[in-house]
C-alpha cells in the first residue's frame, strides 16, 4: 500500500490499524459511473437521435426482421446480445419508441399515453420495424461498426438515420449531474424546414405534442435553457353546467388531470359537480358544474389552479465526439440535415462504385464471351497459364475500360458455365451494359446536383409518409390567468371593527364577504389610515375599522370618497381617489398626517359612484352658513397620497347623505384581440366600443346560433364565432340561410328579445347552414345563379334585405329567396343608413394634481378632459354591480 493512501497508526496499547483515504478513487470512479451514465444511457446522440439502448433495439429488430411481427419479448431477449443491462429497461425503451408511432409497427396493447395505462407484458405484444424505419434508418453499407460489449458480435456506432429523427420524437433523460429534455416536433413542419435550410432560407420550428392541445411557444428560446412552453388542455363549454376537456397537455394524462382537478376542488379553488371520463381513442372528461356557477370562469380557474395548464421547460442537449453539447432545435436540424446530404453522398458514391464495378464486369464478360477467348485455355495445363492466356487474350479490346484488368477478374470468368456462354445474347448483354450507363450517369447527375437530390429525398418522405402527420397542437398566445378573479371564494371573512380584527376564525364578529385563501384584503380606519393584508385567521389591522373588503390590484375603477379633519382642529378636506397598487401589510396615511386627524365621512364605490352630502358646521362666532350641500361629482378624481380641497376651515358638527349618486366614469373602451381569443381593456386589438353598465356583447356563430353577454373579461368564445359587436338592441339582424328540410334559401330579420339566453335560427336540420349574416341597418346581398344544362346562366342578381321581408321573431321561418338554383350568396356594402345616436352620460376624468379651492367654503371645479385614467377601469360585474359603501360619522 503506498504512503500517498495509508497512514500506520502506532500504539503500544492499541492493535494497529491502517486507514486508507478514498478521496482520490471517489472523485475517480465517481467521474467514470457519470461519464457512463451520460454517454451509454441518459443522452441522445447527435448523428442518429438514438440513446445506446434504442440504438441496440432497432439493430436486434432489423436483425430479426422478416417482414412479419416477433414478440417483444423476443426482441428484448435478442437486444440483450448488446445491452448487457436487464431486461426490464430495454422493454420500457421500446413501449417508448412503439407509442410514438414511428418507427415500430404495434400489435397488441402497447398502453394509451392519453389514460397513463400502461402496456401489457412484453410476452403478449408484438411489433416489427415500419416502411418508415426501413426506410430512413438502415442500411449496412454506410453504417460503422464497433464490437458488442462481450466481443462476440458487432453493433452499430451509430445508425445512419436520414431524418431529424430526435426533433420527431423528442427525448428526455436524466443523467448524473447533467438532464436533457427535448420536445417532439411535427414530421411534416421538420421536413419542410430541413428542405429550407437546403435552400439557405430561414426556418423556425416550434414543438407539437401527440396528446394536441394548445401551445403557447413565445418563449421557446429554441429549445434551449431557460426557454419555456405554456401548455393547455382544450376546454369548450358543451351546455351552461357542462365543460368538456377534449385535448389534454403534453405530460399529463387523464387520470393525473382528473386528480388534479379533484384536489383543487376539494381545497376550494373551484367547485365542480362530478366529472366525467369518457375517453377512449380521443379525450373526452365532462366536468359537470352545479347551478349558478360560471362556465367561463371555471376555465380560466382550470387553468389557473390544475394540471389543464401546465409549463414545460425544454433543454437541448445531445452527445457529440462522446461529449454533452447544449445547442438549440434550429441547429440540431442544422445538423441532422446536413448528415443526411452526406449520408446520401456515401450512399450515392457506394452505389455508383458498384455500377461501375458491374458495368466493368458485363464488358469484360461480353469480351470473354463473344470474341471466344475462352477457346484460348484449351491448351493451358496451369492455372498460371490459364490466366496468361485469358488476360493476353482480352488485352486487345479492354481499352475503353475504366480500370486494369485484375487477377480476381479473370478468375471471374472462369467461373462463368458453359451453359451460359451456350445461351450468351449479344443484343441483351449490350442492352445489360447500357441500362447500367444511364443507372451511372443518374448516379453522377445525383453527386453533381447533391442538395436537389437531398431536396427531392425530404420531399419523397413527406409524400409517403406524410398523411395523417399534420400539426396536433394548436399555437396560440395565451394571456396570464390572474388567479385571484377565478378563484372560488369559498370562505367567509369577518371583522371586529372596534378592536381591529380580520379574518376567517372570527366567526361571532360581523360578517363582511366569502374569500378566498389567496385574496388580499384592504381596510380603512376611522383615522384615516389604510391597509392591505393577506387574508388570515385572525389579523390585527388598526381599530375602529370603517371599511373592509377584498382588494383587487390595478383596479381604476373603483373609488373612494373621503372627508377628513386635518389635526385636532384643523380644517376639513375632501378628496376622491383610487387604489391601484401598494405594499402588502404597509400602512399608509391618506390625511395631510397631523396627528389626532379623523374621517367625517368615507364611502367606497365600484364603479366611481358620486353622491351628494350635507356638511353641518358647529355654531361658533358670527359664522353665517351652516349648512350647504357638497356633490363628489364636482370633486376631481386625484392620487390617494393628494391631500385634498378644501371643504371648510371652521368645525364640523356633522356630514349627511343627502343622495346616492351615478357613475362619474367614462364608459369602459373593450377591445378583441384574435391572438389570444380574448377581450380587453389594454387597448390590444380590434375595438368593440365603449361599454356602460348594462351594455352587452352580440355574438353569432356559423352552426346559427346567436347569444348576447355581459362584456366580462374572462370569457371564452367559440372557434365558429363570426360576429362580435357591441350589441344595439333596435338594431335588425339579417340572415339567408339554406333549409335542408325545404331545400330552398331562405331570407329572414329578427331582433333578439331574451338577453343572455343562445337561440338558433337556422332550422335543426343537419342539412341547413348558414350563408350569411349582417347586422348592418340596410344590407346588400348578390345572388350568383347556377348554370343549367341548355340554358345561358342567369345573370347575377342583387337584393336588398330590408325591402325583401319585414322583421319577424327569431324562430320564424322566413320567406323564400328565390326559386332559381343558387350557387352562392354574397354579402354587399349597406345601403347608407344614419343610426340613432345614444345620449352620453355626464363624465368626469381622473387627474393626478391637486387643485386647490379658491374659496375657502367651495369645492374646486377644475377637470382635465385628456386624462384617461378614468378609461382603464377593472372588469365590471358580480359585486362591482352593488352600490358602493357609505360610512358616516
Amino acid at each position: 500500500m503506498s504512503e500517498d493512501n495509508t497512514d500506520i497508526i502506532d500504539n503500544q496499547d492499541e492493535p494497529q490499524e491502517s486507514i486508507t483515504r478514498v478521496t482520490g478513487m471517489y472523485k475517480d470512479w465517481f467521474l467514470d459511473y457519470a461519464s457512463y451514465v451520460i454517454l451509454e444511457r441518459a443522452v441522445p446522440a447527435i448523428e442518429d437521435g438514438f440513446k445506446p439502448v434504442q440504438r441496440r433495439i432497432m439493430h436486434s429488430m432489423k436483425d430479426l426482421d422478416d417482414g412479419r411481427y416477433n414478440k417483444v419479448a423476443n426482441i428484448v431477449g435478442h437486444t440483450m446480445q448488446y445491452h448487457p443491462h436487464g431486461d426490464a429497461s430495454i422493454a420500457d425503451a421500446m413501449v417508448q419508441i412503439g407509442q410514438k408511432d414511428l418507427l415500430i409497427d404495434t400489435q397488441g396493447n402497447w398502453g394509451n399515453i392519453l389514460t397513463g395505462d400502461s402496456a401489457a407484458a412484453s410476452r403478449y405484444i408484438e411489433a416489427r420495424i415500419s416502411k418508415f424505419g426501413l426506410d430512413v434508418v438502415y442500411n449496412p453499407k454506410i453504417t460503422q461498426w464497433q464490437a458488442s460489449y462481450d466481443g462476440r458480435r458487432k453493433e452499430p456506432i451509430n445508425l445512419p438515420v436520414m431524418f431529424p429523427l430526435l426533433l420527431a420524437q423528442g427525448g428526455e433523460g436524466i443523467a448524473v449531474g447533467l438532464s436533457t429534455k427535448i420536445l417532439p416536433h411535427n414530421f411534416i413542419e421538420l421536413i419542410n424546414a430541413s428542405v429550407k435550410h437546403l435552400q439557405g432560407k430561414r426556418f423556425t420550428i416550434v414543438p407539437d405534442f401527440p396528446t394536441a392541445g394548445i401551445a403557447d411557444v413565445s418563449n421557446y428560446n429554441d429549445g434551449l435553457r431557460g426557454g419555456k412552453v405554456r401548455v393547455r388542455a382544450k376546454i369548450s363549454q358543451l351546455d351552461k353546467n357542462t365543460l368538456v376537456i377534449t385535448e389534454i397537455p403534453f405530460a399529463t394524462n387523464t387520470s393525473s388531470l382528473i386528480d388534479s382537478i379533484l384536489k383543487a376542488n376539494d381545497k376550494g379553488k373551484i367547485k365542480i359537480k362530478k366529472i366525467e371520463d369518457n375517453t377512449a381513442a380521443d379525450v373526452e372528461i365532462l366536468v359537470h358544474l352545479p347551478s349558478g356557477i360560471s362556465p367561463d370562469k371555471t376555465i380560466d380557474a382550470l387553468y389557473a389552479f390544475t394540471n389543464c395548464e401546465t409549463s414545460i421547460s425544454p433543454l437541448g442537449c445531445v452527445i457529440e465526439d462522446n461529449k454533452p453539447l447544449f445547442i438549440g432545435v434550429s441547429e440540431m436540424l442544422r445538423r441532422s440535415t446536413d448528415n443526411t446530404v452526406q449520408l446520401l453522398k456515401s450512399e450515392l458514391e457506394i452505389k455508383l462504385g458498384e455500377f461501375e464495378e458491374q458495368w466493368h464486369f458485363a464488358s469484360l464478360e461480353r469480351i470473354f464471351i463473344e470474341k471466344r477467348i475462352y477457346r484460348d485455355i484449351e491448351e493451358e495445363e496451369t492455372w498460371e497459364g490459364v490466366i496468361q492466356a485469358i488476360d493476353k487474350g482480352l488485352k486487345p479490346h479492354v481499352k475503353h475500360l475504366k480500370r486494369a484488368i485484375t487477377v480476381e477478374d479473370i478468375t471471374r470468368l472462369t467461373e462463368i458455365r458453359i451453359k451460359r456462354i451456350s445461351k450468351f445474347d449479344i443484343d441483351k448483354a449490350q442492352q445489360k451494359i447500357d441500362a447500367l450507363e444511364d443507372q451511372i450517369a443518374e448516379v453522377k447527375h445525383h453527386l453533381a446536383n447533391l442538395i436537389d437530390y437531398a431536396i427531392a429525398y425530404f420531399q419523397r418522405l413527406k409524400k409517403e409518409y406524410g398523411e395523417g402527420r399534420e400539426r396536433k397542437t394548436e399555437i396560440r398566445t395565451f394571456e396570464d390567468v390572474d388567479a385571484t378573479k377565478v378563484v372560488i371564494r369559498n370562505t367567509k371573512l369577518y371583522v371586529n371593527r372596534a378592536e381591529g380584527f380580520i379574518g376567517t376564525s372570527l366567526r361571532r364578529d360581523e360578517y363582511v364577504c366569502d374569500c378566498s385563501d389567496i385574496d388580499d384584503i384592504i381596510v380603512f380606519t376611522q383615522d384615516g389610515k389604510m391597509m392591505v393584508t393577506k387574508v388570515g385567521s385572525k389579523t390585527f389591522v388598526g381599530k375602529d375599522i370603517i371599511h373592509v373588503a377584498v382588494f383587487k390590484k390595478k383596479d381604476k375603477r373603483t373609488i373612494y370618497n373621503m372627508i377628513y379633519r386635518d389635526g385636532s382642529k384643523g380644517s376639513t378636506y375632501v378628496k376622491r381617489f383610487a387604489v391601484t397598487s401598494m405594499t402588502r401589510d404597509k400602512e399608509y396615511d391618506l390625511t395631510n398626517g397631523s396627528k389626532s386627524s379623523k374621517l367625517w365621512y368615507f364611502s367606497a364605490n365600484p364603479n366611481g359612484e358620486a353622491e351628494v352630502i350635507t356638511v353641518h358646521l358647529r355654531q361658533v362666532g358670527s359664522i353665517k352658513k351652516l349648512k350647504w350641500d357638497l356633490d363628489f361629482a364636482d370633486v376631481l378624481i386625484k392620487g390617494r397620497a393628494s391631500k385634498g380641497n378644501l371643504v371648510t376651515k371652521y368645525a364640523v358638527k356633522k356630514i349627511e347623505l343627502k343622495e346616492k349618486g351615478v357613475s362619474t366614469l367614462k364608459p369602459r373602451k373593450i377591445w378583441f384581440d384574435d391572438t389570444v381569443q380574448r377581450l380587453n381593456v389594454d387597448d390590444r386589438g380590434e375595438l368593440i366600443g365603449e361599454f356602460r353598465g348594462e351594455d352587452r356583447l352580440l355574438i353569432i356563430t356559423q352552426s346559427g346560433n346567436v347569444k348576447t353577454i355581459l362584456p366580462e373579461l374572462s370569457t371564452h368564445f367559440d372557434d365558429d364565432m363570426i360576429v362580435l359587436e357591441k350589441w344595439v338592441p333596435k338594431k335588425p339582424i339579417s340572415v339567408v340561410y339554406y333549409n335542408g328540410e325545404k331545400d330552398m334559401y331562405y331570407v329572414k330579420r329578427f331582433l333578439i328579445e331574451n338577453e343572455g339566453r343562445e337561440e338558433s335560427f337556422i332550422s335543426e336540420h343537419p342539412d341547413s347552414q348558414l350563408e350569411i349574416v349582417s347586422t348592418d341597418w340596410k344590407p346588400m346581398a348578390e345572388i350568383e345563379f347556377k348554370k343549367e344544362r341548355g340554358k345561358d346562366r342567369k345573370d347575377n342578381e342583387v337584393v336588398n334585405l330590408e325591402e325583401f321581408i319585414a322583421i319577424k321573431g327569431i324562430n320564424a321561418l322566413g320567406n323564400q329567396l328565390t326559386k332559381e338554383k343558387i350557387n352562392q350568396v354574397n354579402l354587399l356594402d349597406p345601403l347608407p343608413y344614419e343610426a340613432p345616436e345614444e345620449k352620453p352620460a355626464e363624465e368626469i376624468e381622473v387627474v393626478s394634481e391637486t387643485v386647490e379651492p379658491s374659496d375657502a367654503n367651495s369645492v374646486s371645479e377644475a377637470k382635465n378632459e385628456d386624462n384617461p385614467q378614468a378609461d382603464n377601469g377593472s372588469e365590471k360585474g358580480g359585486e362591482d354591480d352593488d352600490q358602493g359603501q357609505i360610512t358616516l360619522f
